[in-house]
Parts: C-alpha cells; structure tokens; sequence
C-alpha cells in the first residue's frame, strides 16, 4: 500500500477544516512536535528536523488560512448588515460592492 504525501496533507487539510476535529488535531500536531517519538529522530542532524519543520510549515499555512477566511466571511457579514439597513431605512445603496477577477489579454 503505497500512500502519497499529497495524499496526507489533503487528510490533514480536511480533518483541521472541520470544527468537531480542528481542537484534537491542534493538540496532536503540538504533541508530536514536542514529543521525543518521531517519524525521523531529532538526534539526527537535519534529517530529524525535517518532518517538524514540514508539519510546522502544513500548520501554520492552514491555521493562516482559516484566519483569512474567518475575516472575510466578518466582512462580508458586516457588508450585508450594512446594506440591509440601508434598504430597510428606505433608501437605496449608493455604492455597490462587485468582486471581479481580471485577466490581462494580449
């Protein structure tokens, strides 16, 4: 059984996305990289401190991440309320708000 690494960082990906697991997911990766028991010993120069640093690195780019889009799902939260009372007060919206993505054609 061959398992690919891609493979586990989508498992990891998708179990710390979900709020029923993100806390024991957290406490296990904080586990593992202060426990002596590793996949590639810390005594080993370099090579011990690999998988660390790439577990660090997988934790933190998805902790970043969920951060981003906790904010701007607050941002767009307050965008909504604001434009909803604005229409509730019965006036219109004098600015609109439109997200386009752009490509440059040559």
């Amino acid at each position: 059984m061959r398992i690919s690494i891609q493979a586990l960082f989508n498992l990891y990906r998708s179990i710390i996305r979900n709020p029923k697991y993100r806390g024991w997911v957290i406490l296990g990766t904080l586990v593992y990289l202060f426990s002596p028991l590793d996949i590639s010993p810390d005594v080993i120069p370099i090579l011990g401190q690999v998988d660390d640093i790439v577990l660090l690195t997988i934790f933190f780019s998805e902790g970043y991440q969920m951060f981003v889009d906790y904010t701007r799902s607050l941002m767009g939260q307050s965008a909504e309320k604001k434009a909803e009372t604005q229409v509730n007060q019965g006036s219109s919206p004098s600015q609109t708000i439109v997200d386009v993505e752009a490509e440059t054609v040559d």
